[in-house]
């Protein structure tokens, strides 16, 4: 269990750490010399149940309130802390409304000083924190007067303690790891070292990790865990790793960073999130608001854009934020927002979208979207408004493979190429096709199939290019549509000719089987002779190659398939003629009483289909691809 205390400066945390744990979490030496916290500290004991409990120890000061933040993150238990002789102060008051909107549940109170007060002001001041307390998450939480000097209270604290331990159930280790840095020093004959409290997963030495936001890459060479050596660290503890790398210095990590698994690192300056504004705060939060947004231990300048209305003091609302530079975060993290003077707390909330649009972000889908990620089960509630590309959803909810494959089963969804889809939107998606390929086929009975781009863009939802093809080839190994070259049809699509274009074939096919057959007319030939343009004979001529009536076997020089199919009867038997099945061009051409050009057309047209090998000068046929036209 992790504990972190919070009060207003010089009501006894360090004091109240130290009389539980034995550890004067005060470090510094201006710490000890002016009596303050400035920075964090960091205790540990085993209050009697045989675990080990950690401390984090943060500064009281209102300067000091980032620094506050900095060690809030990850803790367990809050133990509030106020003095008897003060009773509750402002620092009170903020650090509350801090860990309230940390979603924090658990907490404690210790009324410290008690030595110093009467039953009359212990009184009072118990009724004076109990109203304080009153709506936040710790309303109820027990309050226990404590003294650091007569020890009074100490055993009864560390009890409550130890109970609270008992009821501490121990964080899911089964995602990517991250650990959140407060800290980062050298040790003499170590190296590097980070410390901070992992938020998901474990770390075992030897095990790489990437610090984000910068992308160092580095090694664990060695591990601490809740202040002792271990070969591994869980979620929920206090970690101290010793890293190696080739840029792994101490001035090249920092408060804020993130060491994590390398597949989470992708840093984001641009986030949704739902804020909750302070009811003290004096006037609404809008568009631009400027502030510094903490997360777990980072800070950077931010600026909050509501999604909807300003946001008025007590609300909460859906906003963008855009932060100075990225950080590392994950789905669900917590964040508090402050006032760039560093005078006052603003509100706080959690993260939704790590991925959001620039542009078009308060549209009602965006909208919809960001109340979606806010479900107890986001995944089904995202899904029934657009599909999810699964490595994002997983990567930014910090998720293993196996818990988003749970996730995904849980919703009933189904992946193309990594994109999760709806049952809905799947059905849709075939449906679309289906109908968009009919009327297609209707409207254009002469065109053999719709672009595949062009049904991409016409289906809803849109898929990504990768997606949509491997929707395709599932599509068409089931049989429910045809690929052909650049096109789509559906199974039993022919390509037509229309009345208009089987009259102008009725009068070009008599031509193509008469006595010049071998040496049929050119497309431009039967345009003159039909006052027509050459457009449109040209078309018609390739339709009826794609209905296998015509061969094109020259440019615009089309030959009837019945003339094809002689013309590979005429080469077996000048194959036959001779000795070794080998022919020349012109043993061809004067069987069909072509010219030399024509003929090297023609035979070069077989050659392209492989029922003719060329050998220099002479040809033979293959046997293997005679029936490719059929015979006459």
């Amino acid at each position: 269990m992790i504990v972190g205390t919070a009060g207003h400066i010089d009501h006894g945390k360090t004091a109240l750490v130290k009389a539980l744990t034995g550890t004067d979490a005060d470090r510094l030496a201006e710490e000890k010399a002016r009596g303050i916290t400035i920075d964090l500290g960091f205790a540990y004991a085993d209050l009697g149940g045989g675990a080990v409990t950690g401390f984090v120890d943060v500064p009281g000061h209102e300067r000091l309130i980032h620094t506050m933040l900095a060690g809030a993150g990850g803790i367990d238990l809050a133990l509030l802390v106020v003095a008897c002789d003060d009773g509750v102060m402002p620092q009170t008051r903020e650090h509350l409304a801090i860990l309230d909107l940390l979603g924090l549940p658990r907490g404690l109170v210790a009324l410290t000083k008690a030595d110093l007060a009467d039953d009359a002001r212990r009184t009072q001041v118990t009724a004076q924190i109990r109203e304080t307390l009153a709506g936040s998450a710790l309303a109820d939480a027990p309050i226990l007067p404590v003294s650091t000097v007569t020890g009074e209270g100490i055993e009864a604290l560390r009890a409550a303690l130890l109970a609270a331990e008992a009821e501490t159930t121990a964080r899911a280790a089964l995602g990517p790891f991250r650990l959140a840095v407060d800290r980062s020093f050298t040790l003499q004959g170590a190296g590097t070292v980070v410390t901070g409290t992992v938020l998901t997963g474990r770390i075992a030495v030897g095990d790489a990790v990437t610090v984000s936001p910068s992308g160092i890459t580095a090694r664990v060479r060695a591990i601490h865990a809740q202040n002792r050596p271990a070969t591994e660290g869980l979620a929920g503890q206090r970690c101290a790793l010793n890293l190696a790398g080739e840029d792994v210095t101490k001035d090249a990590l920092h408060r804020g960073d993130i060491v994590l698994s390398p597949a989470l690192h992708a840093p984001t300056a641009r986030i949704d999130a739902r804020l909750t504004v302070l009811a003290g705060e004096p006037k609404p939060i809008g568009t631009w608001f400027p502030a510094r947004l903490h997360s777990h231990a980072a800070e950077v300048g931010a600026r909050i854009v509501p999604l909807s209305d300003p946001i008025a003091p007590g609300e909460a609302g859906p906003v963008q934020i855009v932060l100075d530079r990225p950080i590392a975060a994950a789905i669900g993290d917590r964040f508090i927002l402050r006032d760039v003077s560093a005078s006052r707390t603003i509100g706080g909330g959690r993260f939704l979208d790590l991925r959001p649009p620039a542009r078009k972000r308060r549209t009602p889908e965006r909208l919809a979207l960001i109340e979606a990620a806010r479900a107890p089960d986001p995944l089904t509630a995202l899904l029934a408004i657009a599909p999810q590309d699964m490595t994002v959803f997983a990567r930014d909810r910090s998720l293993s493979p196996d818990q988003a494959q749970a996730a995904l089963a849980a919703a009933g969804g189904t992946t193309v190429a990594g994109l999760a889809l709806s049952p809905a939107h799947l059905d849709a998606l075939r449906t679309g096709i289906t109908e968009h390929l009919t009327q297609f086929h209707e409207a254009n009975p002469d065109l053999p199939g719709l672009g595949r781009e062009r049904l991409r863009l016409a289906l809803t939802p849109r898929l990504p290019k990768d997606a949509f093809l491997a929707l395709l080839r599932i599509e068409s190994d089931a049989g429910r549509i045809v690929p052909d070259g650049a096109f789509l049809r559906l199974p039993g699509h022919e390509v037509r000719l229309s009345p208009e274009d089987e009259a102008i074939w009725d009068r070009i096919h008599p031509a193509l089987l008469g006595d010049l057959r071998y040496r049929p007319p050119r497309v431009r030939d039967f345009a003159t002779e039909f006052g027509a343009d050459e457009k449109d004979i040209r078309r018609i001529l390739r339709l009826t190659q794609k209905l296998g009536r015509t061969d094109q076997i020259a440019h615009d020089h089309f030959f009837a398939r019945e003339v094809t199919a002689a013309m590979v009867a005429i080469l077996r038997d000048v194959a036959d003629a001779t000795p070794d099945g080998w022919f020349t061009a012109p043993l061809f051409r004067d069987r069909v009483q072509n010219g030399r050009k024509v003929a090297i057309e023609i035979l070069d047209f077989f050659d392209r289909h492989g029922v003719t090998l060329r050998r220099g000068d002479l040809r033979r046929l293959n046997p293997h691809r005679l029936d490719l036209f059929g015979e006459a």
